[in-house]
Formats: C-alpha cells, structure tokens, sequence
C-alpha cells in the first residue's frame, strides 16, 4: 500500500510500512454538523507526538518495544462519501488481513462504520466499545445515511445493536436515547461498565472507537462538536487501563480538530491518548 509521506511519523513509528501495530490516517471531513476541521486531525495528532516520549509512566511500556508504522493518510479527495467509506474499509479490512492491529487516526466518525464493517465481516463475534458524547443513533442526518451522527446506527442495523458498548453519551435525539438504552448491549452517560458487559469485553474480539468529544469540553476544546459535563483525560485513560486484558483487534480515535484549537492543546491530549491505546492494546 502506498501512501502520501508524513510529515510527522507518529512519534518513532516507522513512516511508510506496516508494523504489529499501524497507524492510518482517514482525514475524512464532510458531515460535520457544526465545525469543521478533522480533516486536519490526523497530522495534528502526528505533529503533537513530536513533544512526546515514547516512554508511558502510567504502564512502565515504551512504543520502542513495539513494531509500529505509519502509512501515513488515506488519499480521499475527489471521492464521494460513500467511495470514501469504501476505501477506509477496504484499507482496514487489508491491514487485518495481514494481522496487524489497525489504529486508525481521524477524520470525522464517519470512518468507524468502514473500520466496523471490516472488522465485524471478519470477527463475527467482535464488540464495539464506543466513547463518545454523542449517540450517533440517527438513521441520518441532513440527509445523509455515511454520517458521522449516523455510523452506530447503521452498524446496529447491519450486525445487531447488542455489539455495541456505548460510554459517555451525553447528546442526542430523544428518539436515540431510546433507542440506545433499549437496544444497545450497554449505553452510559458515564464511563461506568457493570461486570457482566465487562467480562463480554474481556472475552471476546473488540472495535475500540474514540470520539475525542467524549472528554469534557474544557479538555479537548479543538473538536467539531464539544459537550459539556464529559470526563477527564485521567478518567479516560483509568477506563482503558482497567481494559488491558481486552483482545483489541481495530482501534481509532477521531474527531480531532486543530484548527479550532490555535494553542495545540486538543491534539496533544489526541496524541497522548494514541500513546496509550497503542501501549495498552498492541502486541510486542
């Protein structure tokens, strides 16, 4: 697979290959539905992990005892949505094919449709573990079904509601709440997992997908859609750190907007929490 060099290989990820562990930039950003700029999240996550160290004291783990590459962004211009969508699925149903833990960077969450498509055609008992403050249950928005307000649902209708684990939710329809709280395998406002769905966690192949949003405006306020009243950095990562044992078999994080952060900060949290997934969930 060839891609467009990065600028700014993720940290001392090897640019323009694969490794165990590969970063791919989806810069998708059309169904934005208040501000945009995650088209830009990709290189900014990279550019931000040029401040960081490959070394995380939270896991006494070093990216340098993995095999991580970067193949840089996926070229989506001139596409449309849908030949978009197919692309990102193509690319990540490619990369699990060849056994490495896809980490897919952002790019609005249109792309986790593409990525659960791909991972759910070859895990069919995979769990998708969603962070977020949003529902993303619309069966469309302004019109369009690929929608990043609309992925979950269409995963729900294609493979069954009860893949989904969704934390953090704190936005939507009245309509998707229902829906969620109703059909969903487990749909929180918080991070708060009961045993049960954990141990469904631990047990089974899982999709993580992060929408930056899920953390408190005030943490990350460089993102098309921030929401109030969302959980910490800290709060985050103890979740994911608490999951270690899960068999993580696709990841991303998405909805990183730099423009609308001039400071920088929103994509070095972004960056920090890649750090982290990757340490957490990929092989040596």
């Amino acid at each position: 697979m060839i891609r467009p060099p990065s600028p700014y290989p993720f940290i001392d990820a090897v640019a323009g290959r694969t490794g165990r562990v590969t970063l791919l930039g989806a810069p998708l950003d059309r169904t934005g539905s208040f501000r945009p700029g995650c088209a830009d999240g990709p290189s900014g996550v990279r550019w931000a992990s040029e401040n960081l160290e490959t070394y995380s004291p939270y896991q006494d783990r070093d990216l340098e005892d993995l095999d991580l590459g970067d193949l840089g962004d996926l070229p989506l211009d001139g596409l449309s949505q849908a030949d978009a969508v197919a692309r990102i699925e193509a690319e990540v149903g490619a990369l699990l094919d060849a056994g490495t833990l896809p980490c897919v960077l952002g790019g609005e969450h249109t792309i986790a449709l593409p990525i659960a498509r791909a991972v759910l055609r070859r895990f069919p008992d995979a769990l998708v573990l969603h962070l977020d403050a949003h529902a993303d249950l619309r069966a469309e928005y302004l019109g369009e079904p690929l929608s990043h307000a609309a992925w979950a649902y269409h995963v729900g209708t294609e493979f069954g509601f009860d893949r989904l684990v969704q934390l953090g939710i704190r936005s939507g329809l009245r309509d998707e709440f229902t829906l969620g709280r109703a059909r969903s395998r487990h749909f929180a406002m918080d991070l708060t997992l009961p045993d049960a769905v954990r141990a469904d966690l631990l047990a089974r192949p899982v999709y993580l997908t992060l929408d930056l949003d899920v953390l408190d405006s005030s943490q990350a306020p460089g993102t098309g859609t921030p929401e109030a009243g969302g959980p910490t950095f800290l709060e985050v990562l103890r979740l994911l750190l608490s999951l270690r044992g899960m068999s993580v078999v696709a990841m991303d994080l998405n909805e990183v907007a730099p423009p609308l952060d001039p400071t920088g900060a929103t994509s070095a949290v972004a960056a920090k929490l890649v750090r982290e997934m990757v340490l957490a969930f990929g092989k040596g």
